[in-house]
């Protein structure tokens, strides 16, 4: 099997390394399967050959697609800059991709510069997620209920849906919770990696980030420990379970 590509965004170890294990632990990836690249460590390879891929999966980070220049740090927009330069290469072969938070916001840049934080943003917590009748079609959401929380934590979010797109996951604090392009090009809002463990570790890591007043930090940890977030795994093992036959 060609191993999947999972490009990561995040600087702090400790919130990459435990990323990486909950990407791998819920898509059922072993170790071999895998080639994994910090892209604050390293620049994405100039001679990267999609076809060596079953699929690609792009994990989440602190950094904006609607900041302005000035506002992001040089790495901030390296790691943009390059993750940007392959979504051409993407979404022209329609090659599977599963973009997850940090994901959804590069799409929809590269789609239609559609991403801002005029509406949408929400707050440390967990989204009510619903089911789109296209959602009740689509292979990556089989299996999940028509109904289920997610983890959320976001500054910007998609304006609206991009031409080319179905709207697969909605919720009332923003409606583009996932979408897919063409036939294989995912990305979520959510955390489709994230359960109450995971979450309370980013809550540590990343209280002094803006996304919630640091006092906020217990609550937020309690709320985790006592959410039903067990659903938005299954998407990633759906997507990996779907790319990696296709690839033997």
């Amino acid at each position: 099997m060609k191993p999947f590509l999972i490009l990561q965004l995040r600087p702090e170890a400790a919130a990459s390394d435990s990323e990486f294990f909950a990407i791998c632990r819920n898509a059922g990836l072993d170790a071999n399967e895998v080639k994994r690249i910090r892209l604050d460590q390293e620049a994405l390879p100039t001679e990267l050959n999609l076809d060596d891929f079953s699929g690609v999966i792009v994990g989440g980070g602190p950094g904006c697609v609607s900041d302005a220049p000035a506002q992001k740090t040089d790495d901030e927009a390296r790691i943009e800059a390059e993750i940007l330069g392959l979504m051409p290469q993407i979404t022209e072969r329609d090659f599977p991709f599963m973009g997850c938070c940090y994901g959804i916001g590069i799409l929809g840049h590269h789609l239609a510069q559609n991403v801002s934080k005029e509406r949408y943003s929400e707050p440390v917590g967990t989204a009510d997620c619903r089911l789109t009748t296209a959602g009740e079609l689509d292979p990556v959401c089989a299996g999940l209920p028509k109904r289920f929380d997610a983890f959320v934590g976001h500054k910007e979010a998609m304006q609206s849906l991009p031409d080319g797109c179905e709207h697969l996951i909605e919720a009332p604090s923003c409606p583009y919770q996932m979408i897919r392009y063409g036939q294989n090009v995912y990305a979520t809002q959510f955390h489709p990696e994230a359960d109450g463990a995971e979450f309370e570790i980013r809550i540590n890591i990343y209280k002094h980030k803006g996304y919630f007043a640091p006092a906020e930090a217990e609550g937020l940890i309690a709320m985790c420990r006592t959410a039903n977030v067990t659903a938005p795994a299954s998407i990633l093992r759906s997507f990996v379970e779907r790319y990696r036959s296709l690839s033997d």
